[in-house]
């Protein structure tokens, strides 16, 4: 598996693979018009396109023999979507495709993140998670973050609990 950064050439399968995992980690839990509303708005190209060309975000894809398994999306600055720290680094997004979960794909995007991290030299990195994730959440509490606070995640029209997340790096 390699990792790789991604480029505005790589907005289709962006695209592809940022639809294809938030349906398979959130489809169960939500309603179809819901689902569908949010993938319309935040993967559609004009947003995506946005998103890849914020010098504040970067995106990367783990690639096995050619094909995207996985991706990671960080937020720097005022590009994060909450807190907007400059001694911060936001994960936004560690998707994988479910046939690949417990295959190390999304250690190795988490793994990438921590690297950015530590050489931007940012005191914690944060992000936030779905409450009724609890495979996510027990990822994050294994690489040793903490729980800090909520937000609201807006799903189509449902408004959803988030668990805010912290790790402290120095």
């Amino acid at each position: 598996m390699e990792i790789r950064r991604v480029s505005i050439t790589d907005i289709e399968k962006v695209k592809r693979i940022g639809e294809r995992t938030f349906l398979e980690t959130f489809s169960s839990g939500n309603s179809k018009e819901n689902m569908n509303a949010y993938l319309e708005k935040e993967f559609s190209m004009e947003t995506l396109k946005g998103e890849l060309l914020d010098e504040n975000s970067e995106f990367y894809f783990v690639e096995l023999e050619s094909q995207v398994v996985g991706y990671l999306k960080i937020n720097f600055g005022k590009s994060q979507t909450e807190i907007k720290d400059d001694n911060a680094l936001e994960i936004e997004r560690i998707y994988v495709l479910r046939t690949f979960y417990g295959k190390g794909v999304g250690q190795l995007l988490f793994g990438k993140a921590m690297e950015i991290a530590k050489d931007r030299d940012v005191e914690y990195v944060w992000l936030g998670v779905w409450e009724h994730n609890p495979r996510a959440i027990r990822f994050y509490q294994k690489n040793g973050f903490s729980a800090f606070g909520k937000h609201i995640f807006k799903l189509g029209n449902d408004d959803q609990t988030d668990v805010l997340m912290k790790l402290e790096l120095n």
